[in-house]
């Protein structure tokens, strides 16, 4: 299949004042939401605002608000008062964005978010790490700062890597920024860092967090089995991406969109119409029938799609869950399963009066 086959349907310690303003000293439940009609789906919580991305630990899910609420979820039990509410900015394409938690999170409870913020009137994006306790916040520390920031573009998703180290995806100043194309600029990145915010030094480009470059709009990472990075893209209205990331490697924004030029790596997968992708995983448990499957959430296209991929181009594409409107993330839970979260809030959707929610896909 071509690669360019296009098909139907769319980031020094700071005060903790200055970040957090509240940290709940009780966190009393809400009553458990209604379960799906459908036996496959379980919904977990309803009532989630702009919710934006998913990360766990072994007893809790943690979910983000673009209005800079950490959402838990505990025992299955979305918890009445949020861990922390952050200075995001409150713009359409930005707030508090990904989540991460640290491999040995059990030991050493750190939860790292990316957000935006306003200083002097100009916008930036910064990856923020939380020490938490008991649903309460023990202590921040930044982990990289000043990354150029816009009413739109932010990138915002961050994981950590079979490697140990984190990845984060950055965005634009103003969508056709050719800063994107500068290594030595932190807009339209792949950023691979330590988990203390220092510089590994196997990067491919000496003291830099850049890891790739040419970027627009990242909006999923994942891993395969074999170490692969995978990343969503997202167009300007058309031409969404998936691209195999390679260290140092140039990925041609603004000057290339879905391949053609050999300056540039060609994405895996081109869609035109645009499905506006979100969030990606690479499933890797036996208690589903996707093993070493991606599986791709989609806010234009209003599915959760399987996909069979190689280093080389996309072999097959399905549905395996619509109805449920924008699905922004989606991530492989301890227990095998997958989660979802849906995106009818974020102005353009349509929400129905439970949205937004967190869902669990039992088969």
């Amino acid at each position: 299949m071509n690669k360019k086959l296009r098909i139907a349907g769319i980031i020094a310690a700071l005060a903790a004042s200055a970040i957090i303003l509240t940290s709940p000293s009780q966190s009393p439940p809400l009553p458990p939401p209604s379960q799906s009609q459908d036996e496959s789906i379980q919904v977990l919580a309803t009532g989630l605002k702009k919710p934006w991305a998913i990360a766990f630990s072994d007893d809790q899910i943690f979910v983000t608000e673009k209005g800079g609420n950490i959402r838990v979820i505990q025992s299955e039990v979305l918890l009445d008062e949020p861990l922390a509410t952050i200075r995001a900015a409150k713009i359409h394409g930005g707030g508090l964005l990904g989540i991460a938690t640290h491999p040995d999170f059990m030991n050493n409870r750190f939860l790292y978010v990316y957000y935006t913020y306003s200083e002097n009137d100009v916008l930036w994006n910064k990856v923020l790490r939380i020490t938490e306790s008991n649903n309460k916040i023990q202590d921040t520390f930044t982990i990289i700062d000043k990354i150029p920031a816009s009413q739109f573009y932010n990138g915002g998703v961050i994981k950590f890597g079979p490697d140990g180290k984190l990845y984060v995806a950055t965005g634009l100043s103003e969508e056709f920024s050719h800063e994107s194309q500068n290594p030595e600029s932190l807009e339209g990145k792949i950023l691979r860092l330590n988990d203390d915010g220092t510089i590994p030094n196997d990067n491919p480009f000496t003291n830099s967090p850049v890891l790739s470059f040419g970027h627009r709009d990242i909006q999923g990472m994942t891993w395969d089995k074999n170490g692969n990075l995978f990343a969503s893209e997202t167009g300007p209205t058309k031409n969404d991406e998936i691209n195999l990331i390679r260290p140092g490697q140039n990925y041609g924004w603004p000057e290339q969109e879905c391949g053609g030029n050999k300056k540039f790596v060609d994405p895996i997968m081109c869609y035109d119409p645009s499905i506006e992708p979100g969030g990606i995983v690479s499933y890797n448990g036996d208690d589903l029938e996707y093993e070493d499957r991606l599986i791709m959430a989609t806010l234009r296209g209003s599915n959760l799609y399987n996909l069979e991929i190689n280093e080389k181009e996309l072999e097959s594409q399905k549905s395996i869950l619509s109805g449920l409107g924008r699905i922004r993330d989606v991530m492989q839970g301890p227990d095998g399963y997958l989660y979802v979260i849906t995106s009818n809030t974020d102005g353009k959707g349509f929400p129905d009066k439970t949205d937004d929610k967190l869902l669990r896909i039992l088969k």
